[in-house]
């Protein structure tokens, strides 16, 4: 009996007519899910790109997929599909099926799961959350991927203390949820904190280090941490204590053993353009009043006394006048007319 004589089941024939004639939809679907299906066999998820489709027949065979889907646009379909789940235009059934195959319904959410496991990956590996800029675990952009969380952390931060306040929020879009905050703790507990990263990051590195049994490192150059000189790190500290925040200062103190330094252990600060400039022209009108004119050796130096900063005693400077003098008379034209009249008010000759 050939097959266009072979009696067929009524059931199965209305199935078949339902499926490819009245509700080609149906078969579209079921091509989809079969293609969805083969792809997450292959590649672990089902995160298709947008231009991915199906090997045309002649490839079908040599790259796994059957004949019966040559072309299929399996890219265009899961994104049709995330545009119907958020339509709210999908029954449960479906959405069960795709969930089964580890869709993810946001793109959003897929980037957000990547950057994770990314940034747990780079943690394990070095200890803590605190990447700089360039920092990367398997080619993933780790670094930025922090930089980006951290706006975000700071922008849901900010939004819940206008709340706290009473005042009004314009909008939500681009704040860190809590749920994405509390992955991100779990891992480092202060992956964002209030101040520069860096300061957080040798914070980490010298108390991982005094764990050790290690001493505290107190000179440029004698311990260096994953890039980051210690040593270094606990000078500007000790030098800079002021310019911490009270809780800087406490985990410094309490946590590391670190200790401000003493008034006479701080670097003297540099002299600026403007004070330079001040001390010669007190040593052209020390000069001055000497000698009542300002016609002075280009080899000439004038040693005048300054008054100690801070109840420190009085000091003895010596200033090349000569060189000087010559200088301001060569660069009359940058001087201000200020410093021009200073200048001619203590026997300054312009030409």
């Amino acid at each position: 009996m050939n097959e266009a004589t072979t009696p067929r089941d009524p059931a199965a024939l209305a199935a078949f007519i339902n499926l490819r004639v009245l509700n080609p939809e149906h078969e579209h679907w079921r091509r989809g899910v079969e293609a969805a299906v083969i792809y997450t066999r292959a590649h672990g998820d089902l995160k298709v790109p947008f231009t991915f489709r199906v090997p045309a027949a002649e490839e079908a065979e040599r790259t796994g997929w059957p004949a019966s889907l040559p072309s299929f646009p399996l890219g265009q379909w899961t994104a049709d599909a995330r545009r119907f789940y958020y339509r709210d235009d999908m029954d449960e059934q479906r959405i069960t099926q795709l969930e089964k195959l580890g869709m993810v319904w946001s793109h959003a959410d897929v980037a957000w799961t990547e950057g994770l496991s990314a940034a747990r990956g780079w943690a394990a590996e070095h200890g803590h959350l605190l990447g700089p800029l360039d920092a990367a675990f398997q080619g993933a952009p780790v670094g930025i991927w922090l930089k980006n969380a951290r706006a975000a952390a700071r922008k849901a931060r900010e939004i819940e203390q206008r709340r706290a306040k009473g005042l009004p929020v314009e909008s939500s879009a681009g704040a860190m949820t809590r749920e994405r905050r509390e992955q991100l703790e779990e891992i480092d507990p202060s992956w964002c904190p209030a101040w520069p990263v860096t300061w957080q990051r040798c914070f980490h590195l010298v108390r991982l280090h005094l764990d050790t049994g290690q001493k505290l490192p107190t000179v440029a150059g004698e311990v260096v941490r994953q890039g980051e000189d210690l040593g270094r790190w606990v000078t500007t500290v000790r030098h800079g204590w002021d310019q911490l925040t009270g809780v800087q200062q406490w985990m410094c103190e309490q946590i590391l053993g670190i200790a401000p330094a003493d008034e006479d252990e701080k670097p003297k600060p540099r002299t600026s353009q403007a004070d330079k400039w001040a001390m010669h022209y007190a040593a052209a009108a020390q000069f001055f009043a000497r000698e009542g004119h300002l016609t002075v050796p280009r080899k000439h130096v004038e040693t005048i006394t300054l008054d100690g900063d801070g109840g420190q005693a009085q000091r003895d400077v010596s200033l090349k006048l000569g060189m000087w003098v010559d200088n301001q008379r060569r660069r009359a034209a940058t001087l201000t007319p200020e410093r021009m009249e200073q200048l001619s008010k203590v026997g300054m000759r312009w030409t």
